[in-house]
């Protein structure tokens, strides 16, 4: 039970930070592009590879914080099914170029960014 009330903690903030970074996003480089969304995913992805490292590998974490921040806050922070519903709204609207940069640089970045978050936590 503590696991879960732990999960459900983070997943409302990382709700929260999602909307907030996303929106912030799209005001600073508009809405012709799913900004908002990359670069959540990026950050998200960022994220769970350093934390992932760190947790499971270096650190003495606790249960309950690894449900806080891997599950929760950056299962509700990160936005592939948003991701997946502004892909489609793209190719539905005729930018399938547009569609197909957003997939490829979603993909891309964001398996770079988890990447990068390992190799920072393993050093």
């Amino acid at each position: 039970m503590t696991q879960l009330l732990a999960i459900a903690a983070g997943g409302s903030i990382g709700a929260v930070m999602r909307y907030l970074v996303s929106t912030g996003i799209y005001t600073w480089l508009g809405r012709g592009f799913p900004y908002g969304t990359l670069v959540v995913n990026v950050v998200g992805s960022l994220l769970m590879g350093l934390l992932y490292e760190l947790f499971l590998q270096r650190l003495s974490v606790s249960p309950e914080i690894r449900a806080v921040l891997l599950v929760g806050f950056l299962g509700a922070f990160t936005t592939f099914s948003t991701f997946s519903i502004e892909t489609i709204n793209l190719i539905e609207q005729g930018y399938l170029l547009k569609a197909m940069t957003n997939v490829l640089a979603s993909v891309v970045l964001c398996i770079l960014a988890a990447w990068v978050g390992l190799q920072i936590a393993r050093q």
